[in-house]
């Protein structure tokens, strides 16, 4: 196609189009300026509304065949033994299998908090060994973050890795801080013998 055909086709395509008026274009948007501060403010709003302290920046990796074990100084060897044997009933459980990191993350922050409210001591986190996934690098991500964020809870006094038949290397046995009512009903249970 020659110069002239392409300038005669260009012709005919923008012919019947009229020129905007100089009143018509607008370089800046309409509407109120926006305040920085106000957005500034609500951010920090929401982000302290966000009480989730969990953080899931860096982590210190574990291998899918690794023992999660952690235990509070004042938690006595008996209790911690029988934790790791599994020999507490278990009064609640959460399933962390097809959990991305952040969906993880709120799922424990919840759970440790629903725990809390319901006087629960013991229960367990299914986490998965993370071994099937591709990517070595990958591996056992939502496991690591488990062992760093059951530490950081301090409702949490310690956490073993389950026996094989509650998921074994795949799941966690959590021991609970006592509520306040708890000792109190502890206190009156041992008062009355």
């Amino acid at each position: 196609m020659s110069d002239e055909d392409e300038a005669s086709l260009f012709a005919q395509e923008v012919a019947g189009i009229k020129p905007l008026k100089k009143g018509e274009v607008y370089l800046r948007k309409k509407g109120p300026q926006v305040d920085f501060y106000v957005r500034k403010q609500a951010a920090s709003i929401a982000q302290e509304a966000d009480r989730n302290h969990l953080s899931h920046d860096f982590v210190e990796k574990v291998e899918p065949n690794d023992v999660l074990e952690y235990k509070r100084s004042g938690v006595q060897d008996g209790v911690f033994k029988r934790l790791r044997q599994g020999k507490y009933g278990i009064e609640a459980r959460l399933d962390l299998h097809r959990h991305t990191v952040a969906q993880a993350r709120e799922q424990v922050y919840q759970f440790a908090d629903d725990c809390m409210r319901n006087d629960i001591r013991v229960a367990i986190i299914v986490h998965g060994k993370g071994d099937r996934t591709p990517e070595p690098e990958n591996q056992a991500m939502i496991k690591s973050y488990i062992n760093k964020w059951l530490r950081d809870l301090d409702v949490v006094m310690a956490f073993h890795s389950a026996q094989r038949h509650h998921g074994g290397l795949g799941a966690v046995y959590v021991l609970f801080k006592k509520t306040e009512k708890a000792r109190l009903d502890d206190w009156e249970k041992h008062q009355k013998r």
